[in-house]
């Protein structure tokens, strides 16, 4: 058992450290810097405290601005929780007094650190997963760009030229090549059917004659000009180039993450897994740290990925399943998603899905209990380090 509890108000620039005792007396309480040296220089301050003996250290955050903290305390061979903000958060309200200070939150760190003992364990994740968590990380933000740009840009189009907007989808290239050269009625009438078409098949836009005949058909369609046109067509030229750029530089990342995660120990155990390609594995090991190794069970894994409900019975009702409230929600994307692609190219997954409808579950209600049923097998395959194999009865059942 520790004899002292270290908690890390964590922030950008400055945690905040308390330490108490086995009694919860607060032994240390102090502001420090986000710098290396300041960082040394509370590690030895806190083993002081501790007079020898044993400490337990706990933070909020496991990631971020606390990454330069948990490299330092692992290389010093420290014990150390992690304590979801959540926890933290609903915690406070049994503490004495309604203020907040990084003071009193780190108090309440180290406290629930000596008091509990469901806190998981940080774990250190290998290299490649590390980086496939910041690659595929940085995948999803400019995901969540290229939506956002292909909004303004639908919206920009509305404003002028609502025809030509509902005439196609703007998140294929062949469109944002036909709007980099002509955005407006009148530049559309003016090239012609014929010119348009050879424009694009130039630029290698696939089925050049058929979206020349939308285009023209769109531009005859509107012969008003409307005084958002000068600016919103120039805005239009400067989105569809920032859409390109941006699935170009998503294609750069997506090359990036194939040839890192291949080179992990387990990539071809999961890529034998159906649903899963090396972008969606990828997630998947960046998520989990690379192993198994945090995760006593595969109960426990599938309560991280929010998989496993938790009941909700009060008095005469039970049988009350919840999604728990504390998972992480990137692993349930990647979990519900590789699901959803196993139903095209797995018997087994077909069959359960397709069971999980026939008792009167939602489309959503029977990918999530596929989720979960999968997570046993990839528990398994990762375990045995064995690539998956489709069960012969499926396969049967699927053929007849």
């Amino acid at each position: 058992m520790p004899d002292v509890w270290a908690g890390i108000d964590s922030g950008k620039s400055a945690h905040h450290c308390v330490v108490i005792d086995q009694s919860g007396t607060v032994l240390l309480s102090k502001r420090v810097e986000n710098d290396e040296t300041a960082l040394l220089q509370l590690i030895a301050e806190t083993a002081e405290s501790a007079a020898g003996g044993e400490i337990c250290w706990a933070t909020d955050l496991n990631a971020g601005g606390a990454a330069l903290l948990i490299e330092l305390l692992a290389a010093h061979a420290q014990h150390l929780l992690y304590i979801p903000g959540r926890i933290v958060h609903h915690a406070a309200a049994t503490y004495r007094g309604d203020g907040k200070t990084d003071a009193k939150d780190a108090r309440i760190i180290a406290d629930q650190a000596r008091m509990r003992t469901d806190l998981q364990a940080f774990r250190s994740a290998d290299q490649i997963s590390v980086d496939l968590r910041m690659l595929t990380a940085r995948r999803t933000d400019l995901i969540c760009d290229r939506v956002r740009a292909i909004n303004r840009l639908r919206a920009t189009l509305l404003e002028y030229f609502p025809a030509l907007e509902r005439a196609f989808d703007y998140s294929k290239k062949a469109p944002l090549t036909l709007l980099s050269g002509y955005q407006t009625p009148e530049g559309i009438r003016r090239i012609g059917l014929t010119r348009l078409t050879g424009w694009l098949r130039k630029r290698g836009c696939r089925n050049s004659a058929k979206m020349a005949e939308k285009a023209l058909a769109a531009a005859n369609a509107q012969h008003t000009v409307l005084p958002a046109q000068s600016m919103g067509s120039a805005l239009v030229v400067r989105l569809a180039d920032q859409i390109s750029s941006t699935d170009a530089e998503i294609a750069d990342v997506d090359a990036q993450i194939t040839d890192l995660f291949r080179q992990h120990d387990s990539a071809d155990v999961l890529l034998s897994m159906p649903g899963f390609g090396p972008v969606l594995a990828a997630t998947f090991l960046a998520n989990i740290g690379g192993n198994l190794d945090g995760f006593d069970s595969v109960d426990r894994l599938a309560s991280v990925a929010g998989l496993a409900p938790v009941p909700r019975d009060s008095g005469r009702i039970s049988g009350n399943l919840h999604r728990p409230r504390r998972f992480n929600r990137r692993l349930l994307r990647t979990c519900y998603l590789a699901a959803l692609s196993s139903l095209k190219n797995s018997p087994a997954s077909r069959t359960y899905y397709d069971r999980k409808r026939g008792e009167g579950k939602s489309h959503k209600q029977a990918l999530i209990a596929l989720a979960r049923r999968r997570i046993n097998v990839i528990w398994a395959i990762l375990r045995d380090h064995t690539e998956y194999r489709e069960p012969a009865a499926a396969i049967c059942v699927q053929a007849a």
